[in-house]
């Protein structure tokens, strides 16, 4: 029983130490380049939100 938990043990830490080694890596992560578009505007776009605001003014003037 001693010989299983003893192989156990060094299995266990045979696999850890080998997780972070120090060997050279031949893989080279190439850095990723972001490019973030930009959105074109209508002119519509502008005018959209007070539209909007006249709308609810002209709503609540009809209300009272």
């Amino acid at each position: 029983m001693k010989k299983i938990a003893l192989a156990a043990a060094f299995a266990a830490a045979g696999t850890s130490a080998m997780a972070g080694s120090y060997a050279k890596d031949d893989v080279v992560m190439e850095p990723v380049v972001v490019v973030e578009e930009t959105e074109q505007q209508s002119s519509s776009a502008g005018i959209l939100i007070p539209l909007l605001l006249l709308a609810l003014v002209a709503a609540a003037v009809a209300a009272d």
